[in-house]
């Protein structure tokens, strides 16, 4: 108890004896205050830093005289009895926060229009960004890039829901050249939609701001391609772009052949209104972490709401188990465009700790997804990982900051 008074009054407070007054010094918010342990005292206030606030007591000379006994007495306590502490200095903490290598620029092809950016030539792609994912972000942004023929009409659209500093200066930094808008998505929006999934990560805010796409991009926006932050693309991005969404509102890769009712609970196949929900329709499951979404179309339908109200259905009657994907299909199942498999070899990411690595299936790939609890990034460093995490590991613009040994 002494020893943390000490260290308080060390950092916090000096005397001055000309004018008999006790001042204690105020942080300002965000700063952190470090001292020597060779200056137990500031002698002056002209050595507190200008973000320093101080404020002044006049004391009386009786109390003039308490003061510094009171603080000799504890300080020659403090020397006897625990003479082993030294007083702390407050120091900044080591940031963890990752760090990326540069990417290369990349220019377009002599085929490509100018990269003017007018809507007609510009390819407009919406990425989520999470510190928690962003090293799997920078990989799917260079495999975009890399691939494209025409990588300066590209367009990113970041939602976050935190505006970090350090999340965006590693954007600019990692790739100086890209063109990029970042938006806030208010959280707020869906935490009272929200209801607890299977897995903890699929209940984050910021899985649902896909929702909110027709409300966030600017009105130029008409077409949109959403992409998870574990993908890699492995072809160029312009054929997705260019798909005949018809008279559709989202184009995706859809598996007909998955028994689709696991999706849905007993609940809701069991309650005759919600059941039908589907009639008229043959429902098929797609990954929402891949889809292009005509923004307009969205909009003008009203497929928020749409969306929104299954989610306060389920608040009140649990009938799915599986975070942001259940209300699209409940909306859009059947009703979508279908896009080619090679599109979304999704499910790389099952967990293989029980050896249970996924393997491809046949056939061409255009782009390889993560989706699940396993990612690339982490079995890698863990180095557990499947073999299809190796086909991401080029792509990987990670920096480590500690030595490694070459296996």
């Amino acid at each position: 108890m002494v020893a943390i008074s000490i260290s308080l009054l060390r950092q916090y407070i000096y005397y001055s004896p000309n004018n008999h007054h006790c001042c204690y010094i105020n942080m300002m918010p965000n700063m952190s205050l470090s001292t020597s342990s060779s200056l137990p005292f500031l002698s002056s206030s002209s050595l507190l830093p200008p973000s320093f606030s101080m404020q002044c007591m006049r004391s009386s000379h009786r109390s003039s005289f308490i003061l510094p006994t009171l603080l000799f007495l504890l300080l020659g306590f403090q020397a006897m009895t625990v003479a082993s502490i030294r007083v702390d200095v407050i120091r900044k903490p080591v940031s963890t926060f990752p760090a990326f290598r540069e990417a290369p620029a990349f220019r377009n092809g002599d085929e490509c229009p100018q990269p003017s950016l007018s809507p007609p030539a510009r390819i407009d792609i919406a990425m989520t960004l999470d510190a928690n994912y962003l090293r799997g972000t920078m990989a799917a942004i260079l495999s975009i890039l890399q691939h494209t023929a025409c990588p300066e009409s590209v367009v990113f659209h970041f939602l976050t829901t935190h505006l970090e500093h350090n999340i965006i200066t590693s954007i600019r930094s990692t790739f100086p050249y890209l063109n990029y808008h970042v938006y806030r998505f208010d959280s707020g929006r869906v935490r009272g939609r929200i209801s607890r999934s299977i897995r903890q990560a699929l209940d984050q805010p910021l899985n649902y701001a896909r929702i909110y796409l027709a409300d966030i991009l600017p009105l130029d926006v008409g077409r949109v391609i959403y992409l998870d932050s574990d993908v890699i693309v492995a072809d160029d991005i312009r054929t997705l772009w260019q798909v005949d969404l018809k008279n559709h509102v989202v184009a995706a890769p859809e598996y007909c052949h998955t028994n689709f009712s696991k999706y849905f609970t007993d609940a809701f196949w069991g309650d005759a209104e919600l059941s039908k929900t589907f009639n008229g329709r043959r429902p098929c499951y797609f990954n929402t972490g891949v889809m292009v979404m005509d923004v307009k179309g969205w909009r003008e339908g009203g497929y928020t709401k749409m969306v929104e109200d299954w989610m306060m259905v389920q608040k009140h009657k649990r009938i799915y188990h599986l975070g942001s994907l259940p209300p699209f299909l409940l909306v859009l199942a059947g009703n979508i465009k279908p896009v080619d498999h090679r599109w979304n070899q999704h499910g790389l990411g099952g967990d293989n700790w029980e050896g249970r690595c996924r393997s491809l299936h046949p056939g061409p790939i255009s782009l390889l997804h993560w989706s699940g609890k396993g990612k690339p990034w982490l079995r890698l460093d863990s180095r557990r990982p499947c073999a299809v995490d190796y086909l991401w590991a080029p792509y990987d613009l990670y920096q480590s900051s500690s030595p490694t040994l070459e296996e």
